[in-house]
């Protein structure tokens, strides 16, 4: 597609990522929800080791969007998969295929990487998002809810197994 470039985000971009996941933030009413600065994104993308990845796409030259992923496991059949933590294209670019296009370099690259599957999550109401998952080719996962433990909860939780072992020592373990 003319007029298109998909990028890997590099170091210098963290203000530009955070911009698109606040602008992703505003578009699904949770813009309150984001605590994240530069410092956390430099840290996810680029500090090692990487706990995620992320590609800009630029069209005719200015950045219009962006995709932010990591890999996770399916234990059932034993291979990774990715999974699509964001994705966002400003409003006035959209239905110019710079969705599909990244949601098909995505696919490309869980297939390059082994993996049996993409994953996302969708807001019930996000009609127009869940029309254009349908058309390239997604399904729901019927029968499963996402569930999340954070906050107070998740500390009172950790609380009862202890001091956590130092995570580095950990990896050094491995």
């Amino acid at each position: 597609m003319s007029g298109l470039a998909l990028r890997p985000a590099v170091p210098g971009d963290e203000a530009l990522v955070l911009r698109f996941i606040r602008a992703l933030a505003a578009y699904e009413k949770l813009l309150h929800e984001v605590r994240a600065g530069e410092a956390d994104i430099r840290r996810l993308l680029f500090d090692p080791p990487a706990r995620a990845e992320a590609l800009i796409a630029d069209w005719e030259g200015a950045p219009v969007g962006f995709a932010l992923w990591f890999y996770s496991v399916s234990t059932f059949d034993g291979r990774p998969k990715l999974y699509v933590e964001d994705v966002f294209v400003e409003p006035a670019q959209r239905g110019r295929g710079i969705g599909r296009a990244i949601f098909a370099a995505l696919a490309g690259r869980a297939l390059a990487q082994g993996c049996s599957r993409m994953e996302w999550s969708v807001l019930d109401w996000n009609a127009p998002s869940i029309a254009f998952y349908r058309s390239i080719g997604a399904l729901p996962r019927e029968g499963w809810t996402l569930q999340r433990l954070g906050g107070a909860a998740l500390q009172a939780l950790a609380a009862e197994a202890g001091p956590a072992p130092d995570a580095g020592q950990q990896d050094q373990e491995r």
